[in-house]
């Protein structure tokens, strides 16, 4: 062998190292010397110094690494496809794939696994099969993959592939598995799992475990993991993780802290992978965000996947909307670049905090970043940012400039619509998301069925409710009942909604009991709420809200003892009563406040700035509601001092610093943690019309746009 040849064997074996261990730093010096023509420039080299950058996340690296091929052949397109398919850009995949001369099976493959609609992926499937061209499992694999969200789809490519004798892949049948138990038909996932016998592979398993823990079935889960363990099968960080996923998925916090210990005793608690579903379980099971924090502060090199777990774990809990913000800057300037997830956590954290400011910067950011992979997620975050930010004309803007939409796209905008009272607008745009073809998800229901109930259309609400099954096929779930129950509840139909929560196909939770409440507040029936308190305090007897309005129930009718009897309740169960607080950001700072909030430093400006408004909304025809002053007749509180309670209430201080603070027919957007009080709501009403302004409060159900001495509501909320 000559020195040359010699010298090349051991180039490309170094090379081939270097890609199988993902070494960016010695494959850049192998290319070095590779363009400076010391080694001959031949195809398969070239090809793998696309791979390598490919798989070392250097996108831009690999495409130049292939466009510097002489003489590109098949593989070469192929590496370049997959690159792009892992980036998730398909367009991009597909054009290079309409370039090859002659795509052969690989090219389909890696192509079809590009796509997550199933439109495209499809289409390039049957164009396959019309061609011709021979087809594998891996065929089957990734057009089911990318049909996972139609299960009548699914159902037919298994049948397909079935009858092509394709059953024996592994990657085929782990496909089904996942599309079966991802659209709730988990027992077809158990028998594909059961039936595949010794092609199970390590993902079998793990998407079985996934499969059981979505199902909130963690012991069957646990049986799973214990069973490969038996069966000296590898358990690697994917199973191990997907474990936690099923205690997640459960918020089953003590199973899952059981199973953190034992991670620790197998030396996997530093793995970033495992670590990811370690902050997933803490955050999810309760807010848990020091466990989380712990998990974090152990890892010895956390990745980006791990930093975006921790800003979504913050996120997720309102309380911690800041943190995940301050969190989100400190990955940066730990050298970390955000991408598509960073950016939806984070501007998800804004829209918690409910901080225009914040939401904007997030957007500017977005922008100057100019990522291009899956761009939808981030703007379908955005516009659910501008709705819960009180901006819904920006919300539909941005909307109708995305140049693809998908159902969370319109879900995000129909929930907007519902939330700030346009039931109507919501419905219409419910009707185009159909006409576009675009499937709806329980979650649109949920919208859409809450716009009906929050404009009275109760016979809409019904025949939606009905359509879910029968056109969609898509069981109610309690979220759905409990809409339906408040959908009959506000229109007074108070026996029909005690009917549906009994025969429901769910045991009621506290959310279709509190639903029900709440209308028995809205309608006066004391009876009915009686029984529906009790069964939300069976349910959670931790919970203030029950007795809340129970007592606020009992003191419009008087009845005093009543009213002692719940408060002693709630004192001898140590249950508090969540203080009510209004914020308002003004020149990008939040302003805070309680009843009879005496903390601001404009106190003195806010209070003589509203005894004046105070006068004029009066002489404009508003009347206090004494009863929401919550005082007893008998304890000799007169008339004045109640009305003097009523008159600081915390959203009508932050409505005085508003008005005090911005210019002549500049808006207001208030924000409260509780439900507005109906004297609040009155009131504003007025001063909307007497200051000619626009003003929105967001309370914890919904918004309420006042506008000259009107409310978006209708006064009914």
């Amino acid at each position: 062998m000559n020195q040359i040849s010699w010298n090349l064997q051991i180039f490309r074996q170094i090379l081939k190292t270097c890609v199988d261990r993902r070494d960016l730093t010695t494959g850049k010096c192998l290319h070095a010397v590779y363009i400076k023509s010391l080694v001959p420039q031949l195809t398969y080299i070239s090809n793998h110094f696309t791979l390598l950058y490919s798989k070392c996340g250097r996108l831009s690296a690999a495409g130049k690494a292939f466009a510097a091929t002489a003489e590109p052949n098949v593989f070469s397109f192929n590496v370049m496809i997959a690159a792009y398919a892992k980036e998730s850009l398909p367009h991009l995949a597909r054009h290079l794939f309409d370039k090859i001369p002659e795509p052969d099976i690989v090219s389909y493959n890696t192509l079809i696994s590009a796509y997550a609609d199933a439109s495209p992926a499809l289409e390039l499937f049957l164009g396959m099969r019309e061609s011709g061209m021979g087809m594998d499992g891996f065929t089957f694999s990734a057009v089911i993959t990318a049909c996972n969200d139609d299960i009548r789809l699914v159902k037919q490519l298994h049948s397909s592939a079935f009858s092509g004798g394709f059953h024996g892949y592994a990657s085929m049948n782990n496909s089904l598995i996942s599309g079966y138990s991802k659209n709730g038909f988990f027992h077809d996932a158990e028998r594909v799992f059961s039936e595949m016998g010794p092609v199970k592979d390590e993902v079998s398993w793990n998407s079985m475990i996934v499969a059981y823990g979505q199902q909130r079935e963690g012991l069957k889960a646990m049986k799973l993991y214990q069973e490969m363990v038996r069966l000296d099968l590898y358990v690697d960080m994917f199973t191990l993780a997907s474990v936690l996923s099923a205690f997640t998925s459960m918020e089953d916090l003590i199973g899952g802290k059981q199973f953190h210990s034992q991670l620790v005793k197998m030396g996997f608690h530093r793995n970033v992978h495992v670590g990811s579903g370690l902050i997933d379980l803490y955050s999810k099971c309760g807010g848990h965000m020091s466990g989380c924090r712990k998990v974090f502060d152990e890892m010895p090199d956390p990745d980006l996947v791990l930093w975006n777990t921790m800003i979504s774990g913050y996120s997720l809990n309102e309380e911690f909307s800041e943190e995940a913000l301050n969190f989100f800057k400190q990955m940066q300037r730990a050298g970390n670049f955000p991408d598509d997830c960073s950016f939806v956590c984070a501007i998800s954290a804004s829209s918690k905090m409910s901080s225009p400011s914040q939401g904007r910067q997030m957007h500017s950011l977005v922008i100057k970043s100019d990522i291009q992979s899956n761009r939808v997620s981030i703007n379908n975050a955005l516009v659910a940012m501008y709705s819960k930010c009180g901006n819904l004309q920006e919300a539909r803007q941005l909307f109708d400039r995305m140049p693809e939409h998908n159902n969370v796209s319109f879900n995000s905008m129909i929930a907007g619509y519902a939330q700030h009272g346009l039931g109507a607008e919501s419905l219409i745009l419910f009707e185009k998301m159909l006409e576009k073809k675009i499937a709806p998800t329980s979650i649109t229901f949920v919208s859409v069925i809450s716009a009906c109930a929050h404009t009275g259309k109760v016979e809409d609400g019904e025949r939606y409710f009905s359509l879910m099954k029968e056109n969609f096929k898509i069981e109610p779930e309690a979220e759905h009942y409990a809409c339906m129950i408040d959908l009959l509840g506000r229109a007074g139909k108070l026996d029909e909604a005690e009917r549906l929560i009994y025969t429901m196909p769910y045991t009621p939770n506290v959310m279709v009991w509190g639903s029900l409440l709440r209308a028995c507040r809205t309608h006066g029936n004391i009876k009915l709420a009686e029984k529906a308190a009790n069964h939300c305090l069976h349910l959670d007897p931790s919970n203030a809200a029950p007795y809340v309005t129970m007592a606020h129930m009992y003191t419009v009718d008087r009845r005093w003892d009543e009213v002692a009897r719940v408060k002693k309740h709630m004192k001898d169960r140590s249950v508090k009563r969540r203080p009510g607080c209004s914020w308002i950001e003004i020149d990008k700072k939040i302003h805070s406040f309680v009843a009879e909030d005496k903390s601001h430093p404009m106190r003195e400006e806010i209070y003589g700035f509203w005894e004046k408004m105070w006068e004029k909304i009066k002489k404009a025809g508003y009347v206090p509601d004494l009863k929401w002053a919550s005082v007893r007749d008998d304890c000799g509180v007169t008339e004045e001092e109640k009305e003097t309670i009523l008159r600081h209430h915390s959203e009508k201080l932050a409505v005085a610093f508003g008005l005090l603070s911005t210019k002549e027919g500049v808006g207001l957007l208030v924000m409260k943690n509780l439900r507005m009080c109906g004297d609040c709501h009155n009131a504003i009403k007025i001063v909307s019309d007497v200051a000619q302004r626009e003003i929105t409060v967001r309370d914890c159900h919904r918004f309420h746009h006042f506008q000259q001495g009107q409310c978006s509501c209708g006064d009914f909320w």
